[in-house]
């Protein structure tokens, strides 16, 4: 009669046993933060001015505006010198990096040509602080001795790009 006690007992706990928790749930809420989208403008081009190629050499320009010379070319000093000039916009507090045109490249007077190389910025902050940031770019361009005179430029704009980090 034990036995029989027990197999009942058995057969009637399993369904209790069996009551036990088989799930569970939990609930979240999802969100988003749009930032700013980040932007560059240009607001100058970059402009060597007025130079005298005589004997040759290079032209410095640097993101201030200021010209040096490497060899024999003579600088017009009241020349319009100019820098590129770039506005990058972007969310406050976000970094960036800035892409700038890579290698040499070749600015043309008809069949004429002069090498525009080494580009570099004026800053290497590149993080907003503020909604905008104004960053300058200089280059180096090599002038053969006794260059054709004339006004020599990029066939084609060339490309600065801006994304965050």
């Amino acid at each position: 009669m034990k036995k029989l006690y027990f197999i009942l007992f058995i057969f009637l706990a399993l369904p209790i046993i069996s009551l036990g928790q088989s799930s569970a749930s939990a609930s979240f809420v999802a969100s988003v933060t749009i930032i700013e989208p980040i932007e560059i403008r240009n607001n100058a081009n970059m402009n060597f001015a007025r130079i005298d190629a005589q004997g040759g050499g290079s032209v410095i320009l640097n993101p201030d505006n200021t010209r040096s010379v490497i060899g024999n070319v003579k600088l017009e000093k009241s020349a319009r010198v100019s820098a590129a000039v770039f506005e990058v916009k972007g969310q406050n507090g976000y970094t960036y990096d800035i892409s700038i045109p890579p290698g040499e490249y070749v600015m043309v007077n008809g069949s004429k040509r002069i090498i525009l190389k080494d580009f570099k910025l004026s800053s290497n902050s590149n993080s907003f602080h503020e909604d905008s940031q104004i960053i300058r770019m200089g280059a180096t361009i090599d002038v053969e001795a006794n260059q054709k005179s004339g006004r020599y430029i990029t066939p084609a704009p060339l490309e600065v790009t801006v994304s965050y980090n």
